[in-house]
């Protein structure tokens, strides 16, 4: 029987080295069509090779990286169509779910959503990239969770860990201060009880996550 301090333990690193695989992924630091072996990341993190073996194989599962046999694990690579196809769905899932806690008294949670905003304004001025993705995704996965259904918050979670945001390292400092100023705003749609203001301010939000950070460079530019 394995200790239960022991399995903590490997589902902390685990978790630690998901974490990172997830803010690397999605600011481009960690590139498509690039192999990269859990040995070579587990060196790089300081952990043994297992929590991070299978963290990738966590990510392999949610269609964001390909084992290769033998040799390791790359990034899934996503067309134009891909991408579309993802937002799309955010917009007929997340923008309802979100919009519905308008009908609900957010006044508990309230102080806790806004440290998660102040968070991404924080590290939106110290152009912290990694930090504002941490935030930046438990702000809206957060709001999901209020919607209280569990497969909704896992299916969000693995459609936003699905995109690479190549925009983000391109233009961090004006991408990162809008995002966060668009975060404040849905957060006062939110408890101002707006739902249209709410709906429009997410939508745009999305839609400059889309159309901004999830397009390479010479595709934005033409």
């Amino acid at each position: 029987m394995i200790p239960m301090a022991a399995i903590e333990r490997d589902d902390s690193l685990r978790d630690k080295a998901l974490r990172v695989l997830r803010q690397g992924i999605v600011s481009g630091e960690i590139r498509t069509g690039e192999l990269y072996s859990a040995t070579a990341v587990a060196r790089r993190l300081g952990v043994s090779v297992s929590p991070v073996r299978e963290a990738m194989l966590t990510l392999v599962n949610a269609g964001i990286m390909e084992a290769v046999r033998n040799r390791g694990f790359r990034v899934a690579e996503l067309s134009q169509e891909d991408l579309d196809e993802i937002f799309e769905i955010r917009l007929l899932l997340e923008v309802p779910a979100v919009c519905a806690l308008t009908n609900c008294d957010l006044s508990e949670e309230q102080e806790h959503l806004d440290e998660l905003v102040r968070a991404t304004e924080t590290s939106a001025e110290a152009q912290d990239v990694n930090t504002f993705l941490a935030a930046d995704r438990e702000f809206h996965l957060t709001l999901i969770r209020l919607h209280g259904n569990k497969r909704l918050v896992a299916t969000i979670a693995d459609l936003r860990d699905q995109t690479r945001l190549y925009g983000l390292m391109e233009t961090a400092e004006h991408s990162l201060i809008e995002a966060a100023k668009e975060h404040r705003t849905i957060l006062e749609a939110l408890l101002a009880r707006d739902a249209p203001l709410a709906q429009r301010l997410l939508t745009t939000h999305l839609g400059h996550v889309r159309n901004e950070w999830a397009s390479p460079a010479e595709i934005r530019h033409g």
